[in-house]
């Protein structure tokens, strides 16, 4: 059997409102590269799966028997996954035509990239700011506290948007939105699987942040354009069960990565590489 060029992953929590248009754009043929698909249904109540089952025979479909967390969804996957690149995509997303051949041809090329987002573009063809400076205080202040209200066109806010830089040029940067994101299957030796420790939100942030540590570049590629929805639940209201889950796993990220050493996570590296945890 040919090893594919890449494995599309796509957790869909009830998102079937989305999830035929962003499987219709990666229907055989419409990329040269060869690919292989799966949804994951996490415990959906709005057919997504008899929608996956009945229209799509090529995606592999699993079905969860509980709802888990969206990096413990991804890893599932990945360790079932053949190919030497995974797409991790969300379903409120449209891989236009030629994008995955060219994130391919650009990571062949580039060897020490092991992460690299395309281009995400609204349905409108409005550029998304999908590249993003690491969080620091200020940032989170800006986008996660009663203060975003006066703080949403601050510069701390702009800063940490990339909103300075130029979103039509491929460049290295801290990390892209995990809405799409292509991963080198060699990262996983160094870096290890996502930290199933965050159930929503921040797993792209923390898996740039090991990735640059580890000595892997994290690339914005803007040849490769994706649609995306971007429905952006956390950022809806500043008290909801979304923005709990944002601010929680923000939290982690400060205990593993900026807090003093005596008060940071302990997290075994082998447990991250291993279990995803």
């Amino acid at each position: 059997m040919t090893r594919p060029d890449v494995s599309v992953i796509i957790v869909s929590h009830d998102h079937a409102a989305y999830l035929r248009a962003c499987l219709d754009s990666l229907s055989p043929g419409r990329q040269a590269v060869n690919t292989e698909v799966f949804v994951v249904a996490n415990l959906c109540t709005d057919g997504s799966a008899e929608l996956v089952r009945t229209g799509y025979p090529w995606v592999r479909l699993i079905e969860n028997t509980r709802r888990r967390g969206l990096a413990a969804n991804n890893n599932r996957v990945i360790r079932e996954s053949r190919a030497r690149y995974v797409l991790l995509l969300n379903p409120d997303t449209e891989v236009l035509p030629g994008a995955l051949d060219r994130l391919v041809a650009y990571m062949n090329g580039e060897p020490r990239v092991g992460l690299c987002g395309p281009q995400l573009v609204y349905p409108d063809g409005r550029v998304q700011l999908s590249c993003r400076r690491f969080p620091t205080l200020s940032s989170v202040l800006a986008r996660r506290t009663p203060f975003r209200a006066w703080l949403r066109n601050s510069d701390m806010n702009r800063r940490h948007l990339m909103a300075d830089a130029d979103h039509a040029s491929s460049r290295p940067v801290d990390w892209v939105l995990g809405a799409c994101l292509m991963v080198r299957r060699e990262l996983l030796l160094t870096v290890g699987l996502m930290d199933e420790g965050y159930h929503l939100y921040v797993e792209d942030i923390d898996w740039a942040c090991r990735a640059w540590k580890a000595g892997w570049d994290v690339t914005y590629y803007p040849e490769a354009r994706v649609i995306h929805h971007h429905l952006a639940r956390s950022d809806r209201a500043l008290l909801s069960g979304y923005s709990w889950h944002h601010l929680r796993s923000m939290w982690r990220y400060y205990r593993k990565h900026l807090a003093p050493r005596w008060f940071r996570l302990n997290v075994s590296p082998e447990l991250l590489r291993e279990a995803g945890q």
